[in-house]
């Protein structure tokens, strides 16, 4: 399956969800971005063709977007938990095949598993666990795969990137991945710019290519 024919939609247009919607279209990928509010969806419409002002809590609502068809659906809203956990259990109803909700807490993420998320991440937490699903590395902290060639990955910032900025590092020409996010303590830093200093305290979130996060995984 070609790139163009992995389909994406993501809903919920905050900070999350706007850099995975953007690193997702900018790799070539098919891209429905979905919020309830119009003047996100305003906004974000001057950066990608396909956005929709909707409220997915609307059972009617989804299935007329033709959400079905999708491979993926990222539920990234965010303010507003019991929207999440609705567009959650309708999304898992109309037979999505692959559910990633972004959860506010341990408590938030179990619920989302119950109701059917196949994959639960949480962006503005510190992973206290690590967990490495298909990779082996002491710096993965966390792994989604989006696709069988594309994931989303927790990685603790290697030392050879450490100092250096992220125009520096050019990991997007050199592996084809893109840190979406930056997580320093409590601090999230979403999207980061291209001068932005990677230091040893940061944790990187990335949207890039197996073999590309494999690489980067490989780094000292």
């Amino acid at each position: 399956m070609g790139k163009k024919d992995k389909q994406f939609a993501i809903i919920g247009l905050g900070r999350f969800g706007t850099s995975v919607a953007l690193t997702l279209a900018k790799a070539g990928y098919e891209v429905l971005a979905i919020d309830a509010d119009e003047e996100r969806v305003q906004k974000f419409s001057e950066e990608v063709t396909h956005v929709v002002q909707a409220d997915t809590t609307d059972e009617a609502s989804l299935k007329a977007l033709g959400i079905r068809n999708f491979d993926t659906v990222v539920v990234a809203i965010g303010e507003d938990i019991q929207a999440n956990v609705l567009t959650t259990l309708l999304l898992r109803e109309i037979g999505v095949p692959n559910i990633v909700a972004k959860a506010r807490n341990e408590l938030h993420g179990k619920m989302l598993e119950k109701i059917g998320a196949d994959k639960v991440i949480y962006p503005e937490r510190d992973m206290g666990a690590r967990v490495a699903h298909n990779l082996v590395s002491s710096n993965v902290l966390d792994f989604i795969e989006l696709s069988p060639n594309l994931s989303l990955v927790e990685v603790a910032a290697p030392k050879a990137l450490q100092g250096r900025t992220l125009a520096e590092a050019n990991l997007r020409a050199l592996y084809g991945i893109n840190v979406v996010a930056i997580k320093r303590g409590e601090q999230i830093i979403v999207p980061p710019r291209p001068g932005e200093q990677i230091t040893a305290e940061d944790i990187l979130i990335i949207v890039g290519s197996n073999s590309g996060v494999q690489k980067l995984e490989e780094m000292e």
